[in-house]
């Protein structure tokens, strides 16, 4: 059995991110950029007042000193003048700084009497004055490529002046679950029967990840069926299976895809919940097969392919990252396999987070996953593991997963 670093390793050693296109600026949330995005101007574009009040020379301003007001700079129309010995300029925040001044005299700090302005506080040279490319200049990166757009980089690129931006295509993730006794939700349930959790489970996964879901109807358990369900893929960038990658009788998954021409690299890793996952090939379309329990699907899913579809749209930073907390409570001696245990987050005194792994680990329980809050990691062969002992984790409170 693989290693998870290794299966990791091997899983994105091939994959190729999906290439450039332009999406108009308020359609780009969430995408990952797909080359540095360069400032087209200067921001501020031309020094501004950071403050409402009075562009004054720093010089002329003592306490009790008179100025002569020569006119005004609202934002958007600038003093066409220039601000000469014992004259000022009313100005706003945001506004160009006129010539001659050298500092903002903010109108708390002063009095205005008609055409005079007397300074009670005066402004030392270059106060409340935002300058030229304070901010950022013209050419310099302002996003750089690899990053996933937030509301704040989206302010960030309409300020550098881009109306359009470069993103990587979203990668289309083809969804394929298996076996005879899954139905769709909400439809009638023969005996021995149940619900297809997996498949809208995953692709909710693949769209919190960038991608494109495409799902396929379920597969019967027949190697004929899986082939057929799984032809014409060549245009997709990720195959994901649910089901029937083990080696039980109607585990058939290799068999059906072998038909269409997969290669196999591997199919099993040292991990639990998930120790079938299979990883292979058709032709250039990458294969993900994940395990049929919905909670081995999901946690191999978090472990497996949301780095491989995060890569695939261009993301630099394709794993999920890992926090540290304490145990809530004792963990036993693990075995051979890296354990991913479902767990509750709580507040120590100080502070720190406590992961409390749920009593009871079956692998097909998904309440119990969708109450989780994070996954406590643990390696193989790690030791008995008392209350209060550091632990490495994966939150999912913080995810939209």
């Amino acid at each position: 059995m693989l290693s998870v670093a290794e299966a990791q390793a091997r899983i994105l050693a091939d994959l190729v991110p999906t290439g450039p296109e332009l999406v108009p600026l308020a359609d780009s949330w969430g995408r990952i950029v797909a080359a540095d995005i360069v400032a087209r101007l200067d921001n501020p574009p031309a020094d501004v007042s950071s403050m409402d009040g009075y562009a004054v020379r720093a010089a002329d301003c003592t306490p009790g000193g008179v100025l002569s007001l020569v006119g005004e700079s609202p934002a958007g129309h600038p003093f066409a003048g220039q601000v000469g010995p014992g004259e000022t300029v009313r100005i706003y925040t945001g506004s160009l700084v006129p010539d001659g001044a050298d500092a903002i005299l903010i109108q708390e700090n002063a009095q205005q009497d008609k055409g005079a302005v007397t300074v009670t506080v005066p402004p030392g040279s270059g106060q409340y004055i935002r300058r030229q490319g304070q901010d950022f200049a013209r050419g310099q990166v302002v996003v750089p490529a690899g990053r996933a757009l937030t509301a704040r980089d989206i302010g960030l690129v309409a300020a550098a002046n881009h109306a359009w931006v470069p993103v990587r295509r979203r990668p289309v993730v083809v969804i394929l679950s298996t076996g005879d006794e899954i139905a769709l939700p909400g439809e009638p349930i023969a005996p021995g029967g149940i619900a297809n959790s997996n498949t809208p489970m995953l692709a909710a996964l693949v769209r919190a990840c960038g991608g494109v879901p495409v799902m396929l109807p379920s597969a019967r358990d027949t190697a004929s069926d899986i082939a057929r369900l799984a032809q014409g893929i060549e245009t997709a960038d990720l195959l994901l299976t649910a089901g029937g990658a083990s080696v039980g009788r109607y585990d058939l998954v290799q068999q059906g895809l072998e038909q269409i021409g997969l290669s196999v690299d591997f199919w099993k890793i040292a991990m639990r919940p998930g120790k079938p996952l299979m990883h292979g090939r058709i032709g250039r379309v990458p294969v993900l097969g994940l395990p049929g329990n919905p909670v081995a699907a999901l946690v191999c899913g978090l472990v497996f392919a949301l780095p491989a579809i995060r890569t695939l749209a261009g993301h630099t930073a394709p794993h999920l990252p890992e926090d540290m907390a304490i145990l809530g409570g004792d963990l036993p001696e693990n075995d051979r396999r890296a354990d991913y245990l479902r767990a509750t987050l709580s507040r120590a005194p100080d502070g720190g987070l406590i992961a409390t792994a749920f009593s009871r680990q079956d692998s097909a329980m998904l309440h119990t996953l969708a109450s989780s809050e994070a996954l406590i990691m643990r390696p193989p062969h790690a030791p008995p593991a008392r209350a209060g002992t550091p632990c490495r984790i994966i939150r999912l409170d913080t995810l939209s997963i």
